[in-house]
């Protein structure tokens, strides 16, 4: 750079030097509400060489960052996906990152029951034990679908299809003790009051977002329930929330938002949401941290125990929701 050159620049620095102020200012800020909003970080250092994770919904968004992680740990993660080139792709991604090649690909459709059972069948016979099972996958404020079975989406897939993988892999995961079940909820379920179980599959005027906040109090309450009939075995079974993740909110918005809220949303979510690496960080937490081992039927939320709300506090909601659910999904003996 020519002294001629250098001397405009601080001309124009300083004719500008409130616009430039404003900007670095602005960029201060951006940064500082982004950090904020980052949220907790886990530090454990904990290895996890022999060790066998499965991760439902692991080709993606916090799921794969998880991946990423446990695998970087050393462990055998199986990435329990819907789509095989998708999930294809990510495993190759997921070795490169973590140096593990030690990383399979199950398929396993989490809206089809009969999907879910050839997916435990053949982890049963393949797989020696499952340390830890991280029940992550979900859908949210989808349009009114229906799973395989007839179910409504959101409480088919993110209850009802994770409720019956775990049942079935239970007793390899007690065989496999100590071991840990996580299941990814959200802060949503704070926004529902009870479990409406005369309406589950959200058939009464259906409202997206009413059936997700309801799907994930059901993973809290589930957890709940399945928390204290794992007492005494060493398995253990904890919720969390991972934050509000920037990837994952605005898929299936409702068509009733319009265009230009859609358009307005999208930097605010952005700002204050945290990116996938960010959002895996509890569940993380839940499934490494050694001060945990004994930890169980908690609600986690920025790598710390926060308190669920009082619906998901509910024992006899939780013991019915469970009853039901064995129903449902053909368990009940």
């Amino acid at each position: 750079m020519t002294g001629i050159d250098f001397e405009e620049m601080l001309d124009i620095a300083r004719k500008h030097r409130f616009l430039i102020g404003s900007l670095v200012g602005i960029g201060v800020s951006f940064t500082a509400i982004r950090r904020y909003f980052a949220g907790g970080v886990c530090r454990s250092k904990a290895r996890l060489d022999g060790k066998t994770v499965i991760i439902t919904g692991a080709n993606t968004g916090i799921g794969k960052e998880t991946a990423i992680d446990l695998a970087s740990r050393g462990a055998k993660v199986i990435l329990a996906c819907r789509d095989v080139m998708r999930a294809e792709r990510a495993a190759t991604d997921i070795m490169k990152k973590s140096n593990n090649r030690n990383i399979v690909v199950k398929i396993v459709d989490l809206a089809s029951l009969n999907s879910i059972r050839k997916f435990a069948d053949n982890i049963n016979k393949s797989e020696p034990k499952i340390d830890i099972l991280i029940n992550n996958a979900g859908i949210m404020m989808c349009p009114y679908w229906k799973t395989q079975d007839g179910f409504e989406m959101q409480f088919g897939v993110n209850h009802l299809g994770h409720f019956l993988l775990t049942n079935l892999l239970l007793d390899k995961i007690k065989s496999s003790a100590p071991a840990r079940i996580i299941n990814v909820s959200s802060h949503a379920h704070t926004h529902t009051d009870k479990l409406d179980f005369d309406d589950l599959n959200g058939e009464k005027n259906y409202n997206s977002i009413t059936v997700y906040r309801q799907s994930k109090l059901a993973n809290v309450l589930f957890t709940r329930e399945l928390s204290r009939r794992l007492q005494g075995t060493n398995v253990t079974a904890n919720s969390l929330h991972p934050g509000v993740v920037d990837t994952e909110l605005t898929r299936y918005l409702p068509r009733s938002v319009p265009f230009y809220f859609r358009i307005l949303l999208a930097p605010i979510i952005y700002l204050l949401g945290k990116t996938p690496l960010q959002g895996a960080q509890t569940t993380i937490y839940c499934a490494v941290e050694e001060s945990l081992a004994s930890v169980t039927g908690k609600y986690f939320s920025d790598c710390a125990i926060k308190e669920e709300s009082k619906a998901a506090q509910d024992d006899e909601a939780a013991k019915k929701l469970w009853e039901i659910s064995e129903k449902l999904v053909g368990l009940q003996k």
